[in-house]
């Protein structure tokens, strides 16, 4: 169960920050070899290790159960650590309760006072701490998240984007050294959650403050945060910014999670300092040695749909390298942007490809005769002990 409105939004005054300590040079949040284990034996996370910089904006990105939600509650203090420490602006706060820290949460369900109007939401926590000049301090804030116009007005009588936007503003007014953020648009419609995410970002700049944002959805992680940590079983799979986890994704889960990605088997031929030459069902394909990785002599090639250039057989397609003939479309999909085809290739596996609608290629049909192309640089290879389908639900149910 959410704890009170008062205490998940207002939190407590964040102390001014002390030298440089064991939380990193910059004062931020570390999480080291932190590790959460239930009575009945599952662990939901398993001895984390992560550096956020203060000032910065993560994402906790990952399918239900991968322990995201778990570690956002263990910084916020309302789950005990099995073990492992936090330390935030240079202090351990690991063993302090949830209303000591200089944290603050937003939830999805905004926790707003239904009694109170949106001046007297935003300057609770003030009040509450008898801060001086709550009147300039609640107006600036309004300002911030361009509410000034709404302060005398009921959360009922505010949409739901204009009512997360109050449920920032009670929670900055504070001051935090970390806003934690618990999928905060999951109940607004997409247009409004795409909308809010520029905003959210743009107040995150703003202020300069450093935000935690826990998501299941990847488009909404990669959109808003610098630094996105992909979480699978209890561990970090990978983390980096966002382009670097899209581009070169180092698991299949990964891969796979975030978008979507075909996944072809291939055998080692050779490897230089720069390229990775295989062999993918008799036809020669290069990958960069920077986005092969695997040490073994087999390997999944992976592509992205969006970078699988199509044509008639024998088209001069304008991405040299590498060139799959034999391809039979097998289905065809047109969403507005983009035709999405399934291309059927000789060994029998289908591949996707996303072909823009830009009008300068002619719409494919079911049962034509095509080949692919892609541009070696865009590719990539995964060790081959991984499972080609790993993510693929998840990030389909998401």
């Amino acid at each position: 169960m959410p704890p009170s409105a008062d205490t998940a939004a207002t939190g407590a005054p964040a102390p001014a920050a002390p030298d440089a300590g064991p939380g990193g040079s910059d004062g931020g949040l570390r999480l080291s070899s932190l590790t959460k284990r239930y009575a009945n034996g599952f662990t939901a996370v398993h001895d984390l290790d992560l550096d956020v910089p203060r000032g910065s904006f993560i994402a906790l990105l990952g399918p239900s159960g991968c322990g995201k939600t778990t570690t956002l509650r263990m910084v916020a203090g309302l789950e005990v650590p099995t073990s492992g420490r936090i330390t935030l602006a240079g202090q351990d706060i690991t063993d302090r309760r949830a209303h000591q820290r200089p944290v603050n949460t937003v939830f999805q369900n905004y926790a707003l006072f239904p009694h109170l109007d949106i001046y007297e939401n935003v300057a609770f926590g003030l009040r509450r701490r008898k801060v001086r000049d709550v009147e300039s301090k609640v107006r600036a804030m309004l300002e911030l998240v361009e509410l000034d116009s709404q302060a005398r007005k009921r959360p009922a009588q505010l949409s739901g984007g204009q009512q997360q936007r109050v449920a920032l503003a009670r929670a900055l007014i504070n001051e935090p050294e970390v806003l934690l953020l618990d999928e905060p648009l999951g109940a607004l419609d997409l247009k409004l959650r795409r909308s809010m995410q520029i905003e959210i970002k743009r107040i995150q700049v703003e202020v300069g403050l450093t935000f935690m944002h826990v998501t299941h959805d990847q488009e909404e992680a990669m959109t808003m945060a610098d630094t996105v940590a992909v979480m699978n079983g209890g561990v970090i799979e990978q983390l980096g910014a966002p382009a670097e986890l899209y581009e070169n994704p180092r698991s299949t889960f990964v891969a796979n999670f975030l978008g979507q990605s075909n996944l072809i088997e291939g055998r080692v031929l050779s490897r230089s300092a720069d390229v990775t030459t295989l062999d993918m069902h008799g036809i020669t394909v290069s990958v960069p040695t920077a986005r092969t990785h695997t040490d073994g002599d087999r390997g999944w090639i992976g592509i992205r749909p969006e970078k699988v250039l199509i044509g008639e057989e024998g088209a001069d397609l304008d991405a040299p390298g590498n060139t799959v003939p034999g391809g039979v479309v097998s289905d065809v999909s047109f969403v507005g942007v983009s035709t999405q085809y399934l291309v059927r290739m000789p060994w029998g596996q289908e591949l996707q490809v996303f072909s823009q609608n830009t009008g300068r290629t002619r719409m494919f049909t079911v049962g034509e005769k095509v080949e692919l192309s892609w541009r070696p640089e865009y590719a990539f290879c995964l060790d081959i002990n991984q499972d080609a389908a790993a993510g693929v639900d998840d990030g389909e149910t998401r």
